[in-house]
């Protein structure tokens, strides 16, 4: 019996269309980037607690350390700019370290990156204490501190993105409130310090107090499967991916080489879009932090009350980052984080924008507290969003390279604000171009998430139509195959009748 012949393009499609399906398995979900579901929550808030240390330690630095500023320069004899210049360059040196310590942390694991950093800052506080030049300073607390607040920022991170997704905003905003807490608590301690111990034996008992990131990497233990994959599932991922391991071994150092900076991602339009709004935010973001005392002794208010400004912002902003978090982790915040953190970027700008208007004390308290609120409000969400886009396993790879970048601006806002204060003698137009700048990169994210989610709405509506469209030409297919093969059978039947008839008549006798 003769089997029909089937279609040329039958294999060949419904191939293709397994291919898709595999392709889709395998792609975007968080949860299968990990191969499993975080558990957010257990061991998780233990390395919460320990990212607060990490991450207090490494925003909080690089601002307490301007209370010894003043007895540095007596003794060492710099200028105010060349001693301003310690904590600019520890704060680049954090920010451009994020590749390197992506690297180590996708090699090595957050725990130990984050006791090398804790004893990195260690170090850099007790031989800084010893300097008797401005350049020493530069090298041990600037660049060797700096590098160590590197690997306990990026790291603690990287762990927090491995533990949680369902609460993972809540995570990070409760990790993030490590930089006010210990603004609040570290800035009144070194003051008491320096009277007690001058700046030497203050830089002494802070490097050893940093040590305690050593601890806190301690706490952050390696996620661990819940279970191990049975042999089919093995065998699946194998079929899927025949790469033996030579192969891999081979194409390894090509896959590190771009781990250290992967240039792929300004091929994602999201990612574009976040980066230019973070690097103007970061340009105007810590000048007004720098000289809101100076501004408040310039409109007549007294040095304690001036300095108070900033424990007011600070406080505020220590309730704000996990309330932040909770609000972001909501049902109707959650799929539409982007617009989310827009608004509070552009809410930081246009405080900034007021703040010239706050001529007395009582109106300069306001202009703190919501300050606190929306700087708050903007660090809380700032990595949160970078984990919306990106994912888990393209997250450590994006934040090194977003930190190496905001570097830059993060050198330059400070000084370009303390030129305009020199060329200006007013306090005002400072306030005036850090708000405009951070107002401009709200509007630009606002604006342009918009463009993004309509795009990429658009773009999965063409891809469903595509696929639907695939899926209607292989049923139509199906159907057309076998009427054709009737119709071709059909024919071959008479002809074959017909053929044997014809012998027939020929043997029969006349």
């Amino acid at each position: 019996m003769r089997k029909p012949p089937q279609a040329p393009g039958r294999h060949v499609t419904s191939r293709h269309r397994q291919q898709q399906a595999e392709t889709q398995k395998m792609s975007p979900a968080p949860a299968d980037e990990l191969g499993f579901k975080p558990l957010d929550g257990g061991w998780g808030w233990v390395v919460v607690f320990g990212a607060h240390i990490s991450i207090g330690f490494a925003y909080s630095t690089p601002k307490v350390l301007s209370i010894f500023f003043k007895e540095i320069q007596e003794d060492l004899g710099a200028s105010f700019s060349e001693i301003a210049l310690i904590s600019s360059i520890m704060l680049a040196a954090m920010y451009a370290g994020g590749p390197v310590s992506s690297v180590l942390v996708k090699r090595y694991g957050s725990r130990p990156v984050v006791m090398l950093g804790g004893l990195m800052c260690g170090v850099s506080m007790v031989t800084a204490s010893f300097g008797n030049s401005i350049i020493y300073l530069y090298l041990c607390i600037g660049i060797i501190g700096g590098c160590g607040l590197s690997l306990n920022l990026n790291a603690s991170l990287t762990i927090i993105s491995k533990y949680f997704l369902a609460r993972r905003p809540l995570a990070n905003g409760l990790a993030m409130a490590g930089s006010p807490v210990f603004l609040c608590f570290v800035a009144p301690l070194n003051q008491y310090l320096l009277v007690k111990f001058g700046w030497r034996g203050s830089l002494l008992i802070l490097g050893g107090l940093m040590l305690n990131c050593c601890v806190a990497g301690a706490l952050m233990r390696p996620v661990v499967p819940p279970s191990k994959p049975s042999a089919c599932t093995l065998q699946k991922k194998v079929e899927e991916q025949p790469n033996d391991c030579n192969t891999k071994l081979k194409r390894s150092w090509m896959k590190n080489a771009k781990k250290f900076l992967d240039v792929s991602f300004f091929k994602d339009r999201g990612f574009v879009i976040y980066l230019i709004g973070s690097v103007m935010f970061i340009f105007g973001a810590y000048a007004p932090i720098v000289f809101l005392p100076a501004y408040a002794i310039n409109q007549g208010v007294e040095e304690y009350s001036a300095a108070y400004l900033l424990s007011i912002m600070g406080f505020v902003d220590m309730f704000v980052r996990p309330g932040t978090g909770l609000v972001a982790n909501s049902k109707w915040i959650r799929p539409r984080i982007q617009y989310f953190f827009s608004f509070a970027v552009a809410f930081n700008g246009t405080c900034h924008l007021l703040c010239p208007l706050m001529k007395s004390y009582a109106l300069l308290v306001v202009y703190a507290v919501f300050f606190g609120v929306s700087f708050g409000m903007v660090f809380a969400l700032i990595f949160e969003c970078l984990m919306d886009l990106m994912g888990n396993q393209r997250f450590p790879s994006a934040v090194g390279l977003v930190t190496i970048l905001e570097c830059f601006p993060m050198l330059l806002g400070p000084p370009a604000a303390g030129f305009l204060v020199d060329i200006s003698h007013d306090y005002k137009y400072l306030f005036l171009m850090c708000g405009s700048v951070i107002t401009t990169g709200g509007v630009f994210l606002f604006i342009m998430n918009i463009y993004n989610y309509h795009m990429l709405k658009k773009e999965k509506t063409a891809k469903d139509r595509e696929q639907n469209g695939g899926a209607m030409a292989d049923q139509v297919e199906m159907k057309r195959t076998p009427e054709a093969e009737m119709e071709r059978t059909e024919p071959e039947a008479e002809d074959g009748a017909q053929g044997d008839a014809c012998p027939e008549d020929v043997e029969t006798p006349n």
